[in-house]
């Protein structure tokens, strides 16, 4: 079988397991903390000075020199991590997949989403034929916690406003925030992400949408198709925004 023959079969076995059966050609961040947090990152990247708006690529580059490749903002730069991990994709996206934290991989190659959590995202992106490198990939967290354990509290306390600045930099359509720990963080909820997916909420802008993380997914293949039923929401919202804007 040829390369391009097996990958279209790859696709078709994962189209299979989503439940896709053909393929055609609530509330608003409430912390106002946090956008001080936010607004004070601008300030120090220099992305709230006056004049026109930068470029979403000219933003994001302005927030990843001020985080620096060696922060050392919370302890987690003493506790193993090779290096930081600030997102990839484009600049000017309208949807934007947002994590929890880097991995082993992620961490190797300072790239979110390498791994085999990685390769599934990247066949779900395909799912709702998009490309990789038409979308934006972050993670809330930009270092790998150790074992890859959950981020703690001060943790996030200083990294996540560097996430919203990438957000307001990239000013997507639609955020799909990817597993119980991203959705919780943007949302500002204690609910289970089985509770909270399902529903489309209002963020900063955007239509965010909760859905099952890609390693949740590797272990649990029978939860594909509800991630297949999000990424349905997603591949809406995003063609009802295209056509408001034509």
């Amino acid at each position: 079988m040829t390369d391009t023959r097996h990958q279209l079969a790859e696709h078709l076995r994962f189209f299979g397991d989503l439940g896709v059966k053909g393929v055609s050609s609530d509330p608003r961040w409430r912390r106002p903390a946090a956008d001080a947090d936010s607004r004070q990152v601008e300030a120090n990247s220099g992305t709230a000075a006056a004049g026109p708006r930068r470029s979403g690529a000219e933003l994001l580059e302005a927030v990843r020199t001020d985080i620096g490749p060696d922060c050392s903002r919370c302890k987690l730069h003493a506790q193993g991590r090779k290096q930081v991990v600030f997102g990839v994709g484009n600049p000017d996206a309208d949807l934007m997949f947002v994590g929890e934290a880097p991995g082993a991989d992620e961490d190797l190659q300072g790239i979110p989403f390498v791994g085999r959590a990685g390769q599934l995202l990247t066949k779900m992106i395909e799912a709702i034929n998009l490309r990789r490198d038409e979308v934006y990939i972050a993670n809330v967290i930009k270092c790998r916690p150790p074992g890859n354990r959950n981020p703690e509290p001060d943790e996030i306390a200083q990294c996540e406003p560097f996430l919203f600045t990438q957000i307001e930099a990239i000013r997507p359509k639609v955020i799909v925030a990817l597993g119980s720990f991203a959705a919780k963080t943007l949302l500002r909820s204690e609910e289970s992400i089985s509770r909270l997916r399902g529903r489309i909420y209002d963020f900063r802008g955007a239509q965010l949408i909760p859905t099952f993380h890609p390693s949740f997914l590797l272990r649990s293949p029978d939860r594909k198709r509800d991630a297949w039923e999000d990424l349905k929401k997603a591949r809406a919202l995003l063609t009802a925004a295209v056509t408001r804007r034509e």
